[in-house]
C-alpha cells in the first residue's frame, strides 16, 4: 500500500492517515483488512457515521479505505464507486 500510495504522488501525512484508517478498520472486526467483505466494510462507515465522527475523519477513513481495497487489492466495489457504479453493480446482482 504504501508503495501504491508514494506511486500516486499522495504526501506523508496523507500516507499515514490512510495506513491509520486500515489499521483502525482492522482493530473494530480483529482480522485482517484484505479478509473482509464489502458488505462489512460498509457497516463500518455506516458506524463512523452513526457515532458522529467529523465529517473530514469519515472522509478520510473513506478515501483511505478506497485506496486500499480499490487500489491496492484491485477491488472493484460499488460501495467505492459512483452512481454510475452503483446501477451497473445493482443491474448485475438482479
Amino acid at each position: 500500500m504504501i508503495e501504491a500510495m508514494i506511486l500516486a504522488g499522495l504526501s506523508e501525512g496523507t500516507q499515514e492517515a490512510y495506513v491509520r484508517a486500515v489499521r483502525q478498520l482492522a482493530a473494530y472486526y480483529r482480522r485482517a483488512p484484505d479478509q473482509l467483505s464489502e458488505e462489512e466494510v460498509r457497516r463500518y462507515l455506516l458506524d463512523l457515521r452513526q457515532r458522529g465522527v467529523a465529517r473530514g475523519t469519515f472522509k478520510i477513513a473513506r478515501y483511505g479505505l478506497q485506496f486500499f481495497f480499490c487500489r491496492t487489492l484491485g477491488r472493484v466495489w460499488a460501495l467505492f464507486g459512483g452512481k454510475k457504479d452503483r446501477l451497473a453493480a445493482a443491474e448485475a446482482a438482479a
